[in-house]
Parts: C-alpha cells; structure tokens; sequence
C-alpha cells in the first residue's frame, strides 16, 4: 500500500482534470480550525458527481456528510463541524471545531494552472469564493527525496520513500551512476527538495555534500557517528566552506540516532525529513 504523501494535491487535481465528469465535481477546503485537528488548514477534498471523493479530510464520516451537503446547494457555502456547530448530531471525536468551504463549482481553470505549476516543482495559490475567511489556498511540491549512498541501507530508504509515495532519486557508487570525487553537477535540487548520503565509506561524501551545499535543498543529511561528522565538517571547512554552511548537515541522521537496522534507518530518515517539511507548509501555522 501507497501511504498519501502526495494526497494534499488529490482534490486539486480531481477538479482540475474534471472534463470527463462535466464540471461538476465539487471541493471542500478547511478554512478554520478551532482546537485540534488531525488535518492542517487548507485540506482539501473533492466530491465528485457520484459521490466519490478525493482527497480526505477526516476517518470518512466527515467525507460522507459532506458528499451530502454538496448536493443540497449550488452556491459557495461555509459550515461549521464540531465545535459550535448547529448539527448536534454530528461531533468530530477530537473534540475541535472547523469551518468548511463547500464550492459546487470551483474555478477549474485557477485549478488547472495551479496543479501544472506545482507538476513544474513550483508554488501555486487558488483563490477561494469570497465567503471563506481563508482568502487563498497555498500549494508546494511534493517532497523529493535525492538519496546517495550503497547497499541495504540505500536500498531501505528508497523503497521507504517510494512506499510513501514521494518521488525518489536514487544514485549509488554501486551501480556506477557516482564517480568519485566528481560533483554531480548535473542534478537539481529545490527548495523541497531533502538530499540523504548513506555511505560507510564518506570518502565518497565530499564532492556531493559541496554539490549540496550550494543547492537550497531544505534537508541535507549524511550517515556516521560523531568521529564521521567532525572529520566532514573539518575537511568542508579547509574547503573554504563557512561554518555556517556546513552547519546545514544534519548528522547523525534521523529521529532515532543509533538506528543499527537499514530498514529502521530509512523509517527514522524519512521521520526527520517529513517532519522538516511539515514545518515549511505554508499552512502548517495556521496561515
């Protein structure tokens, strides 16, 4: 099974590629919560004229009341769930409240454009009806992961991160794809973009670690204990790198420090970066 990483962009993309359904495929967007929430601000789910949805934004009761609600209206709406809500018999079990943009007819043209600018690794807005207190829906790329490295480990992380459904990048010293001492100039990384080097040998970490470092790749992280991680920064520092740039390497890597298993290394990895880019959601505060 396929875990929803690139679920965020579901409902955009339901409604933007809505031509066979007749335009009539609706979305419900998240414009406020009070309380928590299992679902940042701005989650999207699309309800398509059958019913279905895509996208998701609770445990499928809230989907199922608002593939409902869709039908009764044709104009732009927001509802209250939970908390303060009028409906009484309809409670969210994390004891919060949310206000939910129903749009029978979204802008799919505004959609189109911004699901092709997010498939060219760019940033999009989608400006919602007037009714909603959130005025624009953000949109970033799907996390990237450029992985180096060789064996179990390497391997570990890669089918961890495509079982996430993230897009993966893989280069391996083992399948000749790497030279030594040669940058790989000719990849690129952006801003969403999480680079991982896996190697016992860190002779082969260096010239891809000053790659790196002249990328904005939010997350830049290299296998190895302390001793590793002192002689790394030791020799990038002698390479005329500034301390603060190479203060941008995370090691040791991952949320469990000592991870000795490639299997629980790739889970612990991949914990850090989607942590890192949770954070840099421009809806994860509440925006």
């Amino acid at each position: 099974m396929t875990l929803p990483f690139a679920d965020d962009l579901s409902a955009l993309r339901a409604v933007a590629r809505d031509e066979n359904a007749g335009g009539r495929t609706g979305l419900c967007t998240i414009v406020n919560i009070n309380g928590s929430f299992s679902r940042r601000l701005g989650a999207q789910l699309a309800v398509l004229p059958d019913g279905s949805v895509a996208g998701s934004l609770a445990d499928g009761c809230l989907e199922r009341e608002l593939a409902s609600e869709m039908a009764r209206g044709t104009e732009p709406r927001v509802l209250r769930y939970g908390a303060g809500s009028p409906k009484i018999d309809f409670r969210l079990p994390c004891g919060g409240g949310l206000d939910i943009l129903i749009d029978p007819a979204p802008d799919r043209a505004a959609a189109r454009e911004a699901l092709a600018l997010i498939e060219a690794r760019g940033e999009a807005r989608l400006a919602l009806p007037a009714v909603s207190p959130l005025a624009t829906r953000r949109y970033v790329p799907q996390l990237r992961l450029v992985l180096f490295g060789e064996g179990p480990e390497l391997a570990a992380m890669a089918h961890v991160g495509t079982q996430a459904g993230l897009a993966v990048e893989t280069h391996s010293r083992d399948e000749g794809s790497l030279a030594l001492g040669s940058r790989p100039e000719h990849l690129v990384a952006d801003r969403w973009t999480a680079i991982a080097l896996l190697f016992h040998d860190h002779e082969w970490e260096r010239a891809i670690l000053e790659w790196a470092l002249a990328t904005p790749a939010f997350f830049i992280g290299a296998q190895g204990g302390a001793p590793a991680r002192a002689a790394r920064e030791a020799a990038l520092v002698a390479a005329g790198f500034d301390p603060r740039q190479v203060a941008r390497i995370a090691s040791p890597i991952g949320t469990v420090l000592h991870s000795r298993e490639p299997a629980g290394l790739a889970l612990s990895v991949l914990a850090a970066i989607a942590g890192e880019y949770e954070l840099r959601h421009p809806h994860h505060h509440g925006r």
